[in-house]
């Protein structure tokens, strides 16, 4: 944006003092020559006047010592042709040939035509500047006079005028570059201050906030309201991270009352209830253990992953385990496929939480009496769980919409659920590093793909 904002203010700047540096020069050319010209035409009427007194009295020694005393002061070469085009007399003892331009503009003199202007002379020409006048007696012309004379003064003047102009310019383009670059700056000020409040927030420094007392007006407006939503997310951030902190403290107590019951009714149990005991123990640690992350969320702001070697084989397992009973009454049954033993360093309890979460979804739309594969493999660095369904699926262009919130298919409205399971997966995942992929695979249903990477984020 800075560079646009130079390219905008700089460029007709530029464009502005160059076009008023080119009128100027050429209008200070112009009156250098202008003056030129008007001595030269003054030159050339007293001349004329002496040469017509001189070729009436056919006194051409007169006239040349005059013009070689003239000459030696001001430079400037004189000469008088006569009706044929011959030297007459001259300021040099030995005229040279004239050009073709110099042998024509004499013609015309004869003829009776008068002196013209002569060309423009820049510092980059270096012709002389030549004149010539008829000399007329009683309305005849009886001869021409011709003035040459250097252009090196002129042609010095209008170089110096030049580069008094360049030199102008270039310090009005340089100021212009810093008065645009101050310009860019003071506007975007605080849009920087701005872009670096945001990525504050979003790096979890909630209390970000821009100064309201610089920039255009405009920018001061959107600095306001940006404090304004900064401050109102706050506050909303604030009271979801109470609700979350009195919620899972309040559940930790009728939790453990119910851990506490469990015990005690185990004593009275013979060993046939051994091992429902023992599931029922697991869960309410895996209960506990989700409160705990929620109890540190709420307190931290953030979520602090305990990353530790899991066995997602053994995880897997002990998932399905738990699923069984609410899948068991419509029939559906679950098999893993895969490896053996994977290990994976995560963190247990969001991809227990996020495994959870994909099975119920698989359990909801799976057809009575089908059958849940869950498989496990390592691919590389990554380690693989997937959750395949034989469930009515998605179709191709509906698959990329399956992980947005509150999203469902038209042809799940007869099934019973929000649209967030797939959703709430995909945030545990990306908090740890990992992934979710839905796809639609051959045969039929849907396949969820949970991708962690080996030790969180690469």
């Amino acid at each position: 944006m800075r560079k646009r904002l130079v390219i905008v203010f700089l460029v007709p700047l530029v464009a502005i003092l160059l076009s008023l540096g080119g009128a100027t020069g050429w209008s200070a050319a112009r009156s250098i020559q202008q003056a030129v010209y008007t001595e030269q035409i003054g030159d050339l009427g007293y001349f004329a006047t002496t040469a017509r007194q001189a070729l009436r009295s056919d006194a051409a020694g007169v006239f040349e010592g005059e013009a070689r005393r003239f000459e030696q002061v001001y430079g400037i070469e004189i000469a008088v042709y006569d009706l044929t085009g011959s030297v007459w007399a001259a300021s040099e003892s030995e005229p040279g040939v004239l050009s073709e331009e110099e042998a024509e503009q004499v013609r015309l003199a004869l003829s009776g035509r008068r002196a013209e202007a002569p060309e423009a002379f820049f510092p980059w020409i270096i012709s002389d500047a030549t004149m010539v006048e008829p000399v007329f007696d009683d309305g005849d012309v009886i001869g021409a006079v011709m003035i040459s004379a250097e252009v090196e003064a002129p042609r010095t003047a209008i170089l110096q005028q030049l580069l008094i102009l360049i030199g102008v310019a270039l310090v009005s383009i340089s100021l212009g570059v810093l008065l645009v670059f101050q310009l860019a700056r003071w506007v975007l000020s605080p849009v920087r201050r701005l872009d670096d409040a945001m990525v504050a927030i979003e790096h979890g420094e909630m209390d970000a906030r821009v100064a309201e007392d610089t920039g255009p007006p405009e920018l001061r407006r959107m600095t306001r309201v940006f404090n304004g939503m900064a401050e109102e997310i706050e506050r909303s951030l604030a009271r979801q991270q109470e609700f979350a902190l009195n919620a899972s403290h309040e559940l930790r107590n009728p939790l453990n009352a119910l851990l506490l019951r469990v015990e005690h009714l185990a004593t009275g149990l013979d060993d046939d209830w051994k091992d429902d005991i023992e599931e029922t123990r697991e869960e309410g640690r895996r209960m506990a253990r989700i409160l705990e992350t929620m109890l540190n969320l709420a307190r931290s702001g953030r979520a602090d992953s305990m990353f530790s070697a899991v066995d997602l084989t053994t995880l897997v397992e002990r998932r399905s385990d738990a699923w069984r009973e609410v899948a068991g009454p419509r029939g559906i049954g679950f098999r893993r496929t895969g490896e053996g033993i994977v290990m994976c360093v995560t963190d247990r309890t969001i991809v227990e939480s996020a495994l959870d979460a994909v099975i119920d979804n698989a359990v909801k739309f799976s057809p009575p009496d089908s059958v849940i594969e869950l498989g496990v493999e390592r691919d590389g660095e990554r380690c693989r769980l997937t959750v395949r369904d034989r469930g009515p699926g998605l179709a191709g262009d509906q698959v990329e919409y399956a992980t947005d919130r509150f999203w469902r298919s038209a042809d799940s409205d007869d099934t019973p659920g929000t649209g967030l399971g797939l959703a709430i997966a995909t945030d545990l995942l990306a908090s740890i590093g990992g992934e979710l992929v839905v796809s639609s695979p051959e045969g039929g249903g849907l396949l969820v793909s949970l991708v962690l990477t080996n030790g969180g984020f690469e």
